[in-house]
């Protein structure tokens, strides 16, 4: 059984609104215990075996919708103290109607927040002996959220399930479900808490970003999987205070043939090469490319799959700190550790790694995402120092070959027409321009008003090309002038 205590600490998904509400005691009910509801919902909708023990305080007490939620044999309502211990036992029995079994005590671990609760005299109040309720402070607990800020998803939910073998309960906290707090080191562990219980949840995948006060939302797993929002979907959407939500319309596997009038269509393209046979790619590649592919086999370059291990995220790491400088600009991958590099490794469930060596060294590699009708080349290096070796047109060949044997007919890589030179090398080992359909879907007033001034597209998308094509060059000469400097 997976044990999960809740401390509703702030009634709002807004520190400064939950900070209000508890100075003022003025209650609205627009958002009230929003997050507090999702989760409900979350525990219900799974079908793992789940204990809940909610810890309310006077300040957070359940209102109609959240009790109706709550209401079955996976909850518990429990008591959050403040500072009076049995005038709040009196109130929280009150308002839900319910057996309290158990409290716990609500930290004020600084001065703003003991001023915030007026809890003047200590720092946490004394319980009475004849006190009716159980400690539940004698449970070992996990921090939850405080786990999901420092690890990835499928390392916390492994860490989690350790915890849960040993009979821990998972302590989490509503405000963070969505949102890191920075000074404190909790959340977002939405996701997490998904794979955790098992919800088969289409929006697992969507990323929020902020665009001055707009929010956008995009699943990033958009060229992988085919989106088509529906009613439900976009109700979620706005759960996840979306304000503008975007997806591309995947053409090669599934076009939509009657979309949304009110949503809004721009264009989009990927680098895109669709796959018959080896020989047929081989042929188009052209005789140059062709002969590239030859020299590195003969220079005694080895390219084959490689497992996600240790050795692999050394040989990535060497890559990723040998220039700070690459196609003549920042490169963003320099400067990581080993450590980081093993747990991108171990948590890429859906990638697989292919390698370039020499003489037993990783000179190369291409990481390469599997989606459904595609494959996506995330990244391909080699060290500059062996570029004589044309590594990279060894590592296309060896991908196109895993393609093929796997069934998968589409390969893409990143975009057209965002870097002359990648743009050639693709274009050489036979990558054509797609051009697909971007939609954008308004949720709110607020995402209305950012699409009328068009806040929801990338300046990059808005600018047009021969404007970029001259400003990459003096992008990238201040790139290598800032690196020089430092």
């Amino acid at each position: 059984m997976i044990k999960f205590r809740i401390d509703v600490d702030y009634p709002y998904p807004s520190r400064i609104k939950s900070f209000l509400h508890i100075a003022t005691n003025l209650k609205t009910s627009k958002e009230y215990l929003k997050n507090s509801k999702i989760l409900a919902k979350m525990f219900n909708d799974s079908s793992e075996e789940i204990k809940i023990f909610w810890f309310f305080t006077i300040k957070t007490l359940p209102d109609k919708e959240l009790l109706s939620l709550i209401n079955n044999s996976k909850h518990e309502i429990a008591l959050h103290i403040i500072k009076s211990p049995h005038y709040e036992f009196e109130i929280i029995s009150k308002i839900t109607k319910q057996k309290i079994r158990y409290y716990t005590i609500h930290g004020t671990s600084n001065f703003l927040t003991r001023l915030l609760w007026r809890r003047w005299k200590a720092r946490f109040p004394e319980i009475p002996k004849n006190f009716p309720l159980k400690s539940f402070h004698h449970f070992p607990t996990l921090p939850f959220d405080a786990l999901c800020y420092r690890e990835y998803d499928s390392i916390a939910v492994k860490i989690a399930q350790k915890n849960i073998a040993k009979n821990r309960v998972l302590e989490i906290h509503p405000q963070w479900l969505f949102q890191k707090g920075k000074m404190n080191r909790r959340g977002a562990y939405n996701k997490t808490l998904k794979q955790l219980l098992k919800i088969d949840d289409k929006l697992q995948y969507v990323e929020k970003r902020k665009k001055m006060s707009v929010t956008i939302g995009r699943d990033y797993r958009e060229y992988q999987k085919d989106i088509f929002p529906n009613e439900s979907y976009i109700r979620k959407l706005r759960d996840l205070n979306i304000d503008v939500f975007t997806f591309i319309e995947r053409a090669w596997s599934k076009p939509i043939l009657s979309p949304n009038k009110k949503w809004i269509r721009t264009t989009d393209n990927v680098a895109m090469l669709n796959l018959t046979t080896y020989d047929s790619w081989w042929k188009k590649i052209g005789k140059k490319t062709r002969n590239m592919v030859r020299k590195s086999q003969k220079s005694g370059i080895i390219t084959k799959i490689s497992s996600p291990n240790l050795a692999l995220a050394k040989g990535i790491c060497k890559i990723y700190n040998e220039t700070p400088i690459r196609q003549n600009r920042i490169f963003p991958h320099y400067g990581t550790g080993l450590k980081k590099v093993e747990r991108n490794l171990l948590s890429s469930n859906d990638h697989v790694f292919i390698g370039s060596y020499y003489e037993n060294e990783l000179v190369g590699f291409v990481d390469l995402i599997i989606g459904e009708n595609i494959t996506i080349i995330s990244q391909i290096l080699s060290l500059k120092k062996y570029w004589n070796k044309a590594i990279n047109n060894s590592l296309i060949a060896k991908t196109v070959e895993v393609c093929l044997k796997h069934n998968r007919n589409w390969l893409m890589y990143g975009r057209m027409g965002n870097h002359p030179s990648l743009d050639r090398f693709k274009s050489n080992i036979g990558f054509e321009r797609l051009n697909l359909n971007r939609y954008y879907i308004i949720l709110t007033l607020k995402g209305k008003l950012a699409v009328r001034v068009g806040l929801h597209r990338n300046l990059k998308d808005v600018i047009p090309q021969r404007i970029i094509s001259f400003l990459l060059p003096v992008y990238n000469w201040f790139s290598t002038i800032k690196i020089k400097k430092n």
